[in-house]
């Protein structure tokens, strides 16, 4: 299995979804997934800052 493909049935709604915005099953699929990383990888960073601060003496301490 290559980690670097997604394999996604193009459902009617999915092409006709992709057909009304001008784009390819493929594009649209690549756009949705790049939006849920991207706000994955928001919430992943926000809740490490928040752990953070909550052990920032214990970080300092052991000098990170």
């Amino acid at each position: 299995m290559d980690r670097d493909t997604v394999t996604l049935p193009v459902t009617p709604d999915l092409a006709d979804l992709a057909d009304a915005r001008g784009l390819g099953a493929d594009e649209l699929a690549a756009e949705a997934v790049r939006r849920y990383v991207d706000g994955e990888a928001t919430r992943v960073r926000i809740q490490a800052m928040r752990l953070a601060k909550r052990h920032q003496r214990l970080l300092e301490r052991l000098g990170a």
